[in-house]
C-alpha cells in the first residue's frame, strides 16, 4: 500500500486511530484502527473527507464525541456526495444521523430516511476562543450542538444549528444560522452568539438543554464579537464576551453573570436520568448499559462543583456485535445472516506463524475475531473460543534488508558507515548471517537482527562497493544487496569547448573535473535554451549547432552530495579562418596540461598577435589544444559589417595585415623592454630578445622558464628568439619572444 499522508486521530485507551491517504485518494482519507499493541491496523471507514486549511495544514472530517467513550462522528465522501455518519462502538458499525421530524418552528421537515438525513459540518475553528461547527464537552455527556443541514448530502452554505441531549439518538433544530456556543455549569446553561461579521448586542441562552431559548442584551453598544471565555471550572456561570466596537478600537470585554438567575443549589429531587442507546435502540454499548444524570427542565438551580453526570452502569453479556474482525479478516457484506461473520482476506493466511514465533514454542491461530478495545462485556458469545494451538515451525528467513543509518548511500573516504540488518520473517535464533562489505571485509554473525547493533565500517578508497548479507538456516536462505558510493567532494570543474565553431560542425564538449571520480559522477549538459539536460556518465559529449549566433553551454557535475557547475559561450559562424600553430618541443616538458594554463597561453598569443598585426583583438581567438605535443589553432573571425579604420580580413586569408619589413621592426620594438598584459587575478609578461637565446628572468623562480617558438604548418629550424609560456595561476609570469619572420610566414599563407 502506497501512502501519501498519515494523520493521528486518537491515541485513547491503548488504541490508535489513524487516517491514511492512499495513492488513489485526492481529498479523502481511510480510517484505520489498531490492535491493543498498536502494531496491526484494520480498516474501519473509507473515504473520510479532508480539506486544506491555512499554512497547508490538513483537516480531516472526523470528531470524537467527548463525554461518552467510543462515539465518533465522521463525514464520508462517496461519488462526490458528503454524508455524516456516527458510530457508538469505536468504528465497528456506522449509521446516518436520524433527522428531526419538525423544524424549530414546529413545521414538518418531510425528511425521511433513506433519502434524507441530518448532516453536520465537522470543521475546527481557526479562532481558539470560539466553538467551531460542532461542540461537545467531557463534563456534559450526550450534549452535542452543531451546524449542518437536512437532505441527501451536506451542503456547504447551509449552517442551521441542531442539538441533541441524548448523544445523537434524537435531534432538534434550534437556530437557522451558525452560532458560537459555550457550555456553563456542566451544560446547565448553554450560551450562544451568532457567527456573523456584523456587530451584535444580543446573546441567546437556554437552561433546558436547548428546548427553549431566551435573549439577553449583554451590552448597550453593538460589538464585533471575537470570542467567548468562561471562568475556570466546569461549574462556573460567568462568561466574558470580548471584541471591538470598530476595527480601529481596542478590545472591549463584557462580563455576563448568570448566577442571579438561579436562587439555589440543586438537590437530588431536581435530577432525572437518561439512558444511552444507539440509533437502533440498543442499550448495551461497548459492553455495558450506562445511565446519566440530567437536571429536570423545570428546575432552575445550580449543579455546582460536586455534580457528576454518570449515574450507573451495568455490564452486558457478550454478543457477536462486541467483536471486530481481526487483522487479515473482513466482514462479509453478502447477507444479513453473515453480517457479523469474518472471513480471511485473499492475501492473508490465518495459519501462518507470527514474526516472533520461536522454534519449540506454540502460537494461537486467529479465528478472525477480536473484542473491541475498551469493550467490557463478559460471558455470553465469544467467537474467539477454542483457537487452534500450533507449533512454531522452523521458517526460512524472508524479507532480509540491509540499510545505512541516515539512509545515505554516498559517503566520503574515511567516514564511519553504520550498516543495519533487518528481517521481516523467519526464525532468527538458528540463522547465520554472512556479511560481505565489498572491500575485502567478510564476517559471520548470529542473532544479528535481534541485537539491533549496527555494523560499523570505514572505506578508505573511492569507488562503488557491493555490500551483501546472506541469511541462512536449514529451512532456507535469503539475500540482500546494497551498493554504496565512496567518493571525495568535487573540488573544481572546468568546461572546455572551442569558442568558435561553424554551422553543423561537430563540436566536442569536455568537462575537466578535479578530482576525477570515474563511474561515480553524473554530468548534466544544458545546450542553448533547453530546459531538459542531457545526462552522461562520460565527461565529454559531442553536438552540432544549426544556427549562427552565441550559444551558452552549461555543465553540472554531481558526485554524491557534491555538485559543481561551469558555463561557456560558443560563437557559431558560417565562415572564418583557422590557422594551425605549433610550439617548439621545449615547451612540452613544462606544459602542465591544465585548462587554466591553456587559456592563459591562448590569451597571451592573441593579444600579442593583435598588437603586432593591427588586427582587432576581438577578431582573433587562440585555442591551445589539450595534450602533447603543444598545439594551437588561431581562429581569424570575419570583421563586422560596419567599416572600421583597421584593415579587414578576407574570408580566405589575412595577407593585407602584415606589411613588409615587420620582422626587423618587431624585433627592434620588443627588444626594448618588458611588456605587461593583465587579466583578473593573473599577470602575464611578454619580452622578446634579439637573435640569441638568453636566460629567462622570473619574479619567482628562474627554473620556470621555457623556450619555444610559435611556428606555422612547416617547422622552421632557423635561429629563433626564446619564448616562455606559463600558467599564471601556477607560475608567476610568461616571457614570450616571437621571431617576426616566422609569424609573418604563417599569417599570410
Amino acid at each position: 500500500m502506497k501512502i501519501w499522508d498519515l494523520q493521528i486521530i486518537s491515541t485513547d485507551e491503548n488504541q490508535v486511530f489513524v487516517a491514511v491517504q492512499e495513492w488513489y485518494q485526492m481529498d479523502t482519507y481511510n480510517l484505520y484502527q489498531s490492535d491493543p499493541r498498536g502494531v496491526r491496523y484494520s480498516l474501519v471507514l473509507e473515504d473520510v473527507r479532508s480539506s486544506r486549511q491555512a499554512e497547508e495544514s490538513v483537516v480531516i472530517d472526523i470528531l470524537e464525541v467527548r463525554g461518552v467513550k467510543g462515539v465518533f462522528l465522521a463525514n464520508q465522501k462517496t461519488n462526490g456526495k458528503v454524508v455524516t455518519l456516527i458510530t457508538y462502538n469505536k468504528g465497528r458499525d456506522w449509521d446516518h444521523l436520524r433527522p428531526p421530524s419538525t423544524d424549530m418552528n414546529g413545521k414538518p421537515t418531510n425528511c425521511e430516511p433513506p433519502d434524507c438525513h441530518l448532516h453536520l459540518h465537522l470543521r475546527w475553528a481557526d479562532n481558539p476562543y470560539v466553538s467551531g461547527t460542532v461542540h461537545t464537552k467531557d463534563t456534559v455527556p450526550g450534549l452535542i450542538m452543531g451546524a449542518g443541514n437536512l437532505g441527501s448530502q451536506l451542503v456547504e452554505y447551509k449552517e442551521e444549528m441542531y442539538i441533541t441531549s441524548d448523544c445523537g439518538h434524537t435531534w432538534r433544530q434550534v437556530f437557522e444560522e451558525e452560532h458560537h456556543v459555550l457550555y456553563l455549569d456542566h451544560g446547565g446553561v448553554i450560551a450562544a452568539i451568532k457567527d456573523t461579521s456584523i456587530p451584535l448586542k444580543i446573546l441567546k441562552f437556554s437552561v433546558d438543554e436547548g428546548l427553549t431559548w431566551s435573549t439577553h442584551n449583554f451590552t448597550s453598544t453593538s460589538v464585533f464579537v471575537d470570542g467567548l471565555l468562561s471562568e475556570p471550572g466546569d461549574e462556573t456561570l460567568v462568561m466574558t464576551v470580548f471584541g471591538h466596537i470598530s476595527f480601529r478600537s481596542d478590545w472591549e470585554l463584557v462580563k455576563v453573570d448568570f448566577r442571579p438567575s438561579f436562587s439555589r443549589q440543586c438537590s437530588e429531587d431536581d435530577y432525572g436520568s437518561w439512558d444511552l442507546t444507539d440509533l437502533k435502540g440498543d442499550r448495551c454499548i461497548m459492553g455495558q448499559q450506562r445511565s446519566f444524570r440530567k437536571r429536570k427542565s423545570t428546575s432552575w438551580c445550580i449543579k455546582g462543583r460536586s455534580f457528576t453526570s454518570a449515574l450507573e452502569s451495568r455490564v452486558c453479556r457478550c454478543r457477536e456485535s462486541d467483536f471486530l474482525c481481526d487483522y487479515g479478516f473482513e466482514r462479509s457484506p453478502s447477507s444479513e445472516s453473515d453480517a457479523n461473520k469474518c472471513f480471511a482476506n485473499f492475501w492473508f493466511n490465518p495459519l501462518s506463524p507470527p514474526d516472533d514465533c520461536v522454534l519449540g514454542q506454540t502460537y494461537t491461530s486467529s479465528l478472525g475475531y477480536r473484542k473491541v478495545v475498551s469493550n467490557v462485556c463478559e460471558g455470553g458469545v465469544d467467537p474467539r473460543q477454542s483457537p487452534a494451538q500450533l507449533q512454531c515451525p522452523l521458517t526460512p528467513p524472508r524479507g532480509l534488508q540491509i540499510s545505512i543509518r541516515g539512509e545515505a548511500v554516498a559517503v566520503r573516504p574515511g567516514e564511519d558507515v553504520l550498516f543495519t540488518v533487518r528481517q521481516e520473517q523467519g526464525d532468527v535464533l538458528t540463522t547465520k548471517y554472512q556479511v560481505d562489505l565489498g572491500d575485502g571485509f567478510k564476517a559471520v554473525y548470529v542473532n544479528l537482527t535481534l541485537t539491533e547493533e549496527p555494523i560499523r565500517h570505514r572505506y578508505e578508497s573511492p569507488g562503488v562497493y557491493r555490500v551483501s548479507v546472506r541469511a541462512e538456516n536449514v529451512a532456507g536462505h535469503d539475500e540482500a544487496v546494497l551498493f554504496i558510493h565512496v567518493n571525495s567532494p568535487l573540488q573544481a570543474l572546468h568546461l572546455e569547448v572551442v569558442p568558435v565553431v561553424g554551422i553543423n560542425q561537430e563540436v566536442n564538449l569536455t568537462a575537466v573535473l578535479l578530482p576525477l571520480n570515474p563511474n561515480l559522477t553524473v554530468f548534466y549538459w544544458w545546450i542553448g535554451r533547453s530546459l531538459q539536460p542531457l545526462l552522461s556518465l562520460e565527461n565529454s559529449v559531442t553536438t552540432r549547432f544549426a544556427d549562427t549566433g552565441d550559444v551558452r553551454v552549461t555543465v553540472q557535475a554531481a558526485c554524491g552530495n557534491s555538485v559543481l557547475q561551469d558555463s561557456k559561450v560558443v560563437r557559431v559562424l558560417d565562415q572564418f579562418q583557422v590557422v594551425p600553430l605549433r610550439f617548439s618541443k621545449d615547451l612540452d616538458a613544462h606544459n602542465p596540461n591544465t585548462p587554466e594554463w591553456r587559456e592563459d597561453v591562448g590569451l597571451v598569443v592573441t593579444r600579442l598577435l593583435s598588437k603586432e598585426t593591427s588586427v582587432p583583438e576581438e577578431l582573433l581567438v587562440t585555442v591551445v589544444k589539450p595534450g602533447l605535443p603543444t598545439l594551437a589553432d588561431l581562429h581569424v573571425l570575419p570583421p563586422p559589417p560596419t567599416p572600421t579604420r583597421k584593415r579587414s580580413l578576407t574570408s580566405d586569408k589575412v595577407s593585407p595585415v602584415l606589411p613588409a619589413g615587420l620582422a626587423e621592426g618587431l624585433a627592434a620594438q620588443w627588444s626594448q623592454g618588458l611588456i605587461t598584459t593583465k587579466r583578473p587575478g593573473r599577470t602575464v609578461y611578454a619580452q622578446m630578445h634579439n637573435e640569441k637565446e638568453q636566460e629567462m628572468t622570473s619574479p619567482v623562480s628562474h627554473s620556470q622558464g621555457v623556450q619555444s617558438v610559435i611556428q606555422g604548418e612547416e617547422f622552421i629550424d632557423d635561429d629563433l628568439d626564446s619564448q616562455t609560456l606559463g600558467n599564471a595561476r601556477n607560475h608567476s609570469g610568461v616571457v614570450l619572444s616571437i621571431n617576426s619572420r616566422e609569424m609573418h610566414s604563417y599569417l599570410v599563407s
